[in-house]
């Protein structure tokens, strides 16, 4: 591929590091200019020098529906228009274990950021594409949303609620030429998905991570972790012209971990049958 993005304008929200980070990068690459919004200004400011003229860096809470407002009306200021809104955004909340055990603190923070802050880029990227043509919204879920389970329930709750506003917004905006989709990523080792201490020296860091590997692995059948690029390519995708007739869908980029159960339990129940059936005869 190159310069899937050519001529295109694009507004990435949490792009400063991780898998925003990896967006940018790989749209820089493609030849979009970028407005990145972040509340981590230092990074940030750093990857614009980085990748140079084509990106620009802005400060922006996404829970701030001004802010939003702004980085939107940065990206047509500069560059001329907004081809392709990705609302990246998003926090996770404390991991606690049990429902039950969680006082839900965070919950609006968490819902603020993650689902309100997805809400207002749409809204602002929309209003501009209704008026010039149309464009490509994506928003960022997680595995989280699609397989219900233990822990991190507030997150679970805001992105199963992007999910259905994904869809929703595909329905209202497509009459406009405005394609709405979201990504839902796997086990992608980044700084808010990560349960290592950030005080460990790298080496030691990484050796944690890898003993974790084991937990995130085993449910999904490719046996690796996904990397931020992983999640850049279903991006690109959407924010091209390879997508002009895709809307509405939240596509799994989790190494299958959405796929289904991983435990073999026929396998299971045959190694029951035949121990049983051993014991009876003795």
């Amino acid at each position: 591929m190159a310069n899937e993005l050519a001529g295109k304008v694009a507004v990435i929200t949490g792009g400063a590091t991780g898998i925003g980070r990896g967006i940018v990068e790989l749209f820089a690459e493609e030849g979009a200019r970028i407005v990145v919004g972040d509340v981590d200004e230092a990074a940030g400011t750093a990857l614009a020098a980085e990748l140079g003229d084509r990106v620009r860096f802005q400060r922006t809470d996404v829970a701030e529906r001004e802010q939003v407002g702004a980085l939107v009306d940065r990206a047509i200021s500069e560059f001329g228009g907004l081809h392709a809104m990705v609302n990246n955004a998003a926090i996770s909340g404390r991991f606690v274990n049990r429902f039950l055990d969680d006082d839900l603190a965070d919950f609006d923070r968490v819902m603020h950021v993650d689902v309100a802050g997805t809400m207002y880029g749409t809204q602002f990227a929309a209003r501009h594409m209704r008026e010039n043509g149309g464009g490509s919204i994506v928003n960022l879920s997680s595995i989280a949303s699609l397989n219900p389970g233990f822990a991190i329930a507030i997150y679970r709750a805001a992105k199963a609620g992007i999910n259905n506003f994904t869809r929703s917004m595909a329905i209202d905006l497509g009459e406009y030429g405005i394609r709405v989709n979201a990504i839902a990523p796997g086990a992608v080792p980044t700084k808010m998905g990560s349960f290592a201490d950030p005080a460990l020296p790298p080496e030691q860091s990484a050796e944690l991570e890898r003993q974790l590997d084991t937990a995130w692995l085993a449910s999904q059948p490719i046996k690796r972790r996904g990397a931020p690029r992983d999640i850049a390519n279903a991006a690109l995708f959407f924010a091209s012209d390879r997508s002009t007739y895709v809307t509405g869908q939240v596509l799994g980029v989790d190494g299958g971990g959405t796929a289904g159960e991983m435990t073999n339990r026929n396998a299971m129940m045959t190694s029951i049958r035949d121990a049983f059936y051993r014991d009876l005869k003795g």
